[in-house]
């Protein structure tokens, strides 16, 4: 399980320096928030948070997309410690510019809805998705398990810095970053002027509750370490811990329906990082049956296609327990692909995916502003041709 636990981290990550990496777009500084230290609000580390802001212009001066940053989650002392000495568990190893492009650009040909808003990417150093504050520190380790104090402290810097004269405000964040966007996502709204309109969005962030081709439920074992490292049972929403042991609380399928701000779900229903660590998680695959397949879709067997589509058909269900509440918008695309906001193909461009003749970057765009409601799920793979399908082609890490 030790693999996997690394496993499950890695992968995010490797998804997310992608993102990061991407060559197009405007070059953004980090900005340190050196005041936070003093609240005990650090990375893994002990390291101040941090975030990119690129200012917004003319008619978006008021308006503020706060995007968090994916990259897993650390479920124990060991996985803890290999983070704290990377970019996701210490500010001292990221990179200070970074490249904004899909729903973070500048360029209305690129970004037609939010390209002149205030952005910001607040990078991932926690392994909680903001959730966690232990108060003690172990003098061995030197971890701080301090997620939801980095969250607090990020948005009171971003709060004096205009977002509190907000008139339009929207969270959103990829991966890890996506279940950040829903489990803070009241919390966000509270902190905003009465009167502005504040929704969420999701990106590759809801994980279901799946048990893996072994029959093992390993993503709901990994997760209830996740919560019991962090301390993070306080910071989740009471409506579910009254109800549910907390470490079911991460999983979204049972929080989004006690979510009361507008909400959209942007996801592959084969989502690539759930099909490779949910589904088939290294333990699950001693002899590599699954290699192929879960590196590439298109390389999956007669015996396995079905499997996905079992796979697919749990996380429709999942989602349709939730409700069809009018505010809610969806876009669930068959692809085999992990986080669709943050690169410009998949947001928009000539080729990017659709659903309804619509992309995704309008899709949101039209359900952020009322100008029209979209729920729209796509029929079965292989059936959509505009699909961006990751083939995976670096050796397994499990």
């Amino acid at each position: 399980m030790a693999n996997g636990s690394r496993y499950v981290g890695w992968c995010c990550a490797f998804a997310c320096a992608l993102a990061l990496g991407t060559v197009d777009g405007l070059l953004v500084d980090i900005t340190y928030v050196e005041s936070a230290v003093a609240k005990g609000a650090v990375c893994l580390d002990g390291s101040a948070p941090a975030y990119h802001l690129a200012r917004g212009f003319g008619s978006g001066v008021n308006s503020w997309l706060v995007h968090f940053e994916g990259g897993g989650w650390c479920r124990n002392v060991t996985t803890c410690l290999e983070r704290k000495r990377t970019r996701l568990g210490s500010s001292k190893e990221m990179a200070t510019q970074i490249a904004f492009s899909g729903i973070l650009s500048d360029t209305p040909d690129y970004n037609p809805d939010f390209y002149n808003w205030n952005k910001v990417k607040v990078r991932y150093c926690d392994g909680s998705s903001f959730t966690g504050d232990v108060e003690e520190v172990d003098p061995t380790t030197k971890l701080y398990y301090r997620g939801a104090r980095i969250w607090q402290a990020v948005m009171e810097d971003l709060l004096a810095k205009g977002m509190d004269k907000a008139e339009n405000a929207l969270i959103s964040g990829c991966s890890a970053g996506g279940l950040t966007s829903i489990l803070h996502c009241d919390r966000f709204h509270n902190l905003l002027p009465l009167g502005a309109r504040v929704k969420c969005l999701s990106d590759a962030g809801f994980f279901i509750n799946e048990k893996d081709v072994a029959g093992v439920g390993y993503i709901a074992a990994f997760f209830n370490d996740v919560v019991t490292t962090h301390g993070s049972a306080k910071n989740l929403p009471s409506s579910c811990t009254s109800k549910l042991p907390p470490g079911l609380c991460f999983f979204p399928q049972n929080e989004v329906k006690q979510v009361q701000t507008p909400l959209f779900i942007l996801n592959a229903a084969y989502d690539s990082w759930q099909v490779r660590n949910i589904l088939v998680p290294g333990g699950a695959d001693p002899h590599g049956t699954w290699h192929s397949c879960k590196h590439d879709m298109d390389q999956c067997s007669t015996a396995q296609l079905p499997v996905l589509q079992g796979f697919r058909d749990d996380f429709l269900k999942a989602v349709a327990e939730q409700g069809n509440s009018a505010s809610r918008g969806l876009f669930l695309n068959s692809c085999f692909v992990h986080c669709q906001s943050e690169t410009q193909e998949t947001w928009f461009s000539s080729d990017s995916p659709m659903l309804g003749n619509t992309t995704i970057a309008n899709a949101v765009g039209d359900w952020f502003f009322d100008r029209s409601p979209f729920q729209k799920i796509d029929c079965p793979y292989p059936c959509d041709s505009t699909c961006h399908n990751r083939v995976y082609d670096y050796p397994s890490q499990a």
